[in-house]
């Protein structure tokens, strides 16, 4: 699924003009995307960010010899680069895992460039439907994500101070074997519980073995079907936001004082 969103939206990217020299990998993980944005961009830098030492530490294994690959470990909420110093920043399905969405917005403002492209992926409303109905006759807690729709990304994104965002949904069918694949694939994507409304305490047996017969009955011929909403979008930087009584000028508009 993460290959099949990669090509997305570098399909989508195919139309915009860009000739990165700085590129951040937001939640690169191994590093996949990050040696495909190598290839595709070849004269950029690309930086593969990620929160897990472990999966960068793989990622440096990966990456060829002599490569402009460069592996960081941090914060998504608190990026340690430079303001205004990325030309584009390629978020391929971390922000469905962000808990703060509005506060990592404002972060890629302030390191994106003016005129940057902030490129991603992510999860609609749609995703994980099936999960969320079988669970939903068991108990009043979350158990899975509420991800926010096409339209409130946007607004999002406009708040954030990025400017003219285009964005457009796709829809992506994923097929397991059984429901222990599932729940492998989820734990190993990082798609855990963690969400404000969850349960504090133990799973009892009974409500998880409930869980389990409805999802069950999603079966068709011996596999369960799960159907994923991909929302696609990309926008442009427009310089880091100011504070108030702060203003901006570009250097190469202040002229010289005209002599008396």
């Amino acid at each position: 699924m993460h290959r099949a969103s990669f090509d997305g939206l570098i399909e989508r990217l195919s139309p915009v003009k860009i000739t990165p020299s700085w590129i951040l990998d937001l939640g690169a993980a191994t590093g996949h995307g990050s040696r495909q944005l190598a290839r595709i961009f070849r004269k950029s830098r690309v930086v593969s960010f990620d929160v897990s030492g472990k999966m960068l530490r793989i990622a440096r294994k990966k990456k060829p010899l002599l490569s402009k690959q460069t592996e960081l470990q941090g914060d998504a909420m608190h990026i340690p680069l430079q303001t205004g110093s990325i030309d584009l920043v390629f978020a391929n399905l971390i922000l469905p895992w962000l808990s703060d969405l509005p506060d990592c917005l404002i972060e890629i403002v302030r390191i994106l460039k003016k005129g940057g492209v902030f490129a991603f992926a992510t999860l609609g409303p749609d995703s994980l439907a099936e999960l969320r109905s079988a669970w939903s006759g068991d108990d009043e807690y979350d158990h899975v994500n509420h991800f926010p729709d096409m339209h409130d990304v946007g607004d999002a994104l406009m708040r954030a101070g990025l400017r003219d965002p285009v964005l457009d949904i796709d829809h992506f069918a994923v097929t397991y074997r059984d429901n222990d694949s599932l729940y492998r694939d989820l734990t190993a994507n990082g798609g855990r519980n963690s969400l404000g409304n969850r349960r504090k305490t133990l799973t009892g047996r009974g409500r998880f073995d409930s869980m389990e017969k409805a999802l069950a009955a999603r079966h068709k011929d011996g596999h369960l079907p799960l159907n994923l909403e991909l929302v696609y979008g990309h926008t442009w930087g427009a310089g880091p936001r100011l504070s108030a009584g702060e203003y901006y000028f570009e250097p190469t508009a202040i002229t010289r004082r005209a002599q008396r």
